[in-house]
């Protein structure tokens, strides 16, 4: 069992080979609020996760869809029992696994980076922390700020509910084999936002509208709320929806939401 997992290009494997970097990567883990338990996503051959393991006060879980990964683990690292799981992260229970809150980490699949986070994102008060490694223009949308070309769908929706920051830049040639593009180390942290001051179903809804047709003004690509002149004649409408923050996309739920309501009086 000491041959080394094959990477799987259908998978996404890019296996990181630089010890220092993965420690780095574990080294940014914060554990907001006492929390005990990190699930790592996608460890491969455990580059990660044994420094997770030198930090005996978490209580470390591994997920992995490779079985040849989730057989060298078993035998490499025995030290993880019961907690190596053999299964999609995307398709994961969490509530069945982590009935607390717990913090996430791993080497993204850059195939899946995006739904790995919509799906912290249906979980925001369960998953306190992320800290992934993932494809550099993804890591930096998600990062970006209002007014940049790269600020999108992604940014905003995980601003709402996390503090976000960029830590470092991995050049392809710690990997194996090397992914063509950057990749970036990011981590998010959950903030004080409770619940939104409005509709977090129609929240979702009008920023993904806002960002449908990225070049034209809001009040072209929200057409499909049939928003009365006085409504849609306001200054904010005439913006694009990269000009707005969290908080402006925030009112402009409510401004929506308002009239929702009265229409159906």
């Amino acid at each position: 069992m000491d041959k080394k997992v094959s990477p799987k290009k259908h998978l996404g494997q890019h296996f990181l080979t630089d010890l220092n970097i993965a420690r780095k990567i574990v080294d940014q883990l914060t554990l907001p609020d006492g929390i005990k338990n990190v699930l790592e996503v996608g460890p491969g051959m455990g580059v990660l996760t044994q420094y997770l393991l030198e930090h005996q006060e978490y209580k470390t879980t591994v997920i992995d869809i490779d079985k040849e990964s989730v057989a060298y683990l078993q035998h490499h690292f025995p030290a993880l029992e019961d907690r190596i799981l053999s299964a999609d992260f995307l398709k994961l229970d969490f509530e069945k696994y982590f009935p607390g809150k717990f913090s996430i980490i791993g080497n993204f699949p850059y195939n899946i980076s995006s739904q790995i986070f919509f799906k912290v994102l249906k979980h925001k008060n369960q998953v306190l922390e992320v800290v992934g490694m993932l494809q550099k223009e993804v890591a930096e949308r998600i990062a970006a700020p209002p007014g940049s070309k790269t600020y999108g769908i992604l940014s905003v929706l995980l601003q709402a509910y996390y503090n976000i920051t960029y830590n470092f830049t991995v050049h392809e040639n710690v990997f194996n084999p090397p992914p063509k593009v950057k990749s970036a180390v990011i981590s998010l942290v959950r903030n004080e936002v409770k619940e939104l001051p409005c509709s977090e179903s129609l929240f979702f809804e009008v920023v993904k509208q806002s960002f449908s047709t990225r070049r034209k003004t809001l009040r072209n690509c929200l057409k499909t709320y049939n928003l009365p002149p006085e409504t849609s004649a306001m200054p904010v409408f005439d913006k694009r929806a990269e000009q707005l923050s969290v908080d402006d996309f925030i009112e402009l739920t409510k401004i929506i939401e308002n009239f929702k309501s009265q229409a159906a009086n």
